[in-house]
């Protein structure tokens, strides 16, 4: 069986060893847009844009790697269309025949439209290596930098460049930084952190304009006023990048569709990572995580093979900020209650939500212990009185 895996991000390279792990001997295809393998995207915006991490460390796997597995590694090769009647995809540099497609294509960062400023130099946004390659000799002391967007990226940008030195400002049209993907708890912790360091954090501020002529020197508020800067990081979401599988005429569902076995609407063409949905509790969930990414590609590379695994989301995720850790299990949605517990140590807290009484995630920040007991608790389907979150002396009893 040949098979063709478009992506050259983690759900890539997981799925590419798992096939191989679980005894594929045909051909196997790997095809990235970017002349890196396969790399951890997470530390671009903490550990490698502080200049704590090389590349070598970033790649997932070696090159010899790819050529002892027999794995077909191409890189800077862009896919541009299926033709799904002949099996065959098309790129830049040829055709590739398959038995099974994987699409892996992950997302996109979204930039403010060019109307706005979004495309002026000195903009930047975070998500590839080129990205931060691009942004990292700019993030210079004394700088004066905007971050727009108060989500984790912003945030995980603002405090990397605190630590260099530079005088940062954060906009978040939103009445609060955090909205989209915690509680108001979680996000007067992390806020009290920022503002620690330094950052003026301004919340339900709305922007009308990056200004500046031949390059970004500010932005311009809502409200009429304007904040210089000499650089400008947007950090407002990613979308996920459908337009292959779109023009192939697959169907679309906030991402890719997928169906319990990582299945598109195609019998034979796949997605897996930030790129597709799964059906989850009536409605369709795209994680965008290295969990999630490893954890679907597995699965969709187990059912390739002839199995039919259900892809059940184990979600979890972390944010570094200064020297700080934010660690989280479980997915809120729907959370109808939120129990704070107090850490110990500077900025250490937990943050327990609950819908309808069943416990379903945990934000722990500088609380190792917390998050470790809050994801085996979810994980093992136990919930524990909410009124006890807060006032048992150890949390381990909490499993009892």
């Amino acid at each position: 069986m040949r098979i063709v895996i478009v992506g050259g991000g983690q759900a890539a390279a997981s799925m590419a060893a798992r096939l191989r792990a679980k005894g594929h001997e045909g051909p196997l295809t790997v095809i990235g847009n970017e002349p890196a393998a396969p790399y951890q995207r997470p530390p671009l915006s903490k550990a490698y844009l502080l200049g704590q991490m090389g590349l070598d460390r970033l790649t997932l796997r070696a090159p010899e790697w790819w050529r002892d597995q027999g794995i077909a590694l191409h890189l800077s090769e862009t896919a541009l269309s299926i033709d799904r009647a002949g099996q065959v995809l098309t790129t830049d540099r040829g055709t590739y025949s398959y038995d099974a497609l994987a699409l892996t294509t992950g997302a996109a960062p979204r930039r403010l439209p060019a109307a706005m400023g979004g495309d002026l130099p000195g903009t930047h946004v975070i998500r590839s290596l080129a990205d931060v390659d691009a942004l990292a000799p700019q993030m210079r002391e004394g700088r004066r930098l905007v971050v727009i967007g108060g989500g984790y990226i912003g945030l995980e940008a603002a405090a990397v460049a605190r630590k260099l030195g530079l005088e940062v400002t954060l906009i978040e049209a939103a009445p609060r930084i955090l909205g989209r993907v915690a509680a108001a708890q979680t996000a007067d912790l992390i806020r009290a952190l920022h503002r620690a360091h330094g950052v003026t954090i301004l919340e339900g501020t709305g922007i009308s304009r990056i200004t500046g002529d031949d390059r970004a020197t500010g932005v311009a508020l809502t409200d009429g006023r304007q904040i210089d800067a000499d650089l400008v990081i947007m950090g407002i979401g990613v979308l996920p990048e459908t337009a292959l599988a779109g023009a192939a005429g697959l169907d679309l569902d906030n991402g890719i569709a997928t169906d319990l076995h990582g299945r598109t609407s195609d019998p034979v063409i796949w997605a897996a990572g930030d790129c597709a949905s799964t059906p989850w509790q009536g409605g369709r969930l795209r994680l965008e995580s290295v969990g999630g990414a490893i954890d679907m590609a597995e699965c969709v590379a187990d059912n390739m093979l002839g199995l039919t695994r259900d892809y059940v989301p184990k979600a979890w995720f972390w944010s570094d900020q200064f020297d700080a850790k934010l660690q989280i299990a479980g997915l809120n949605a729907g959370h109808d209650q939120v129990v704070t517990r107090a850490g110990q140590g500077d900025h250490a807290a937990s943050v327990w939500y609950y819908r309808q009484g069943t416990l379903i995630a945990v934000d722990a920040l500088n609380d190792a212990r917390a998050y470790m007991i809050g994801k085996r608790l979810i994980e093992g389907g136990i919930s524990p009185d909410p009124a006890a979150i807060s006032t048992v002396a150890d949390l381990k009893a909490l499993m009892a």
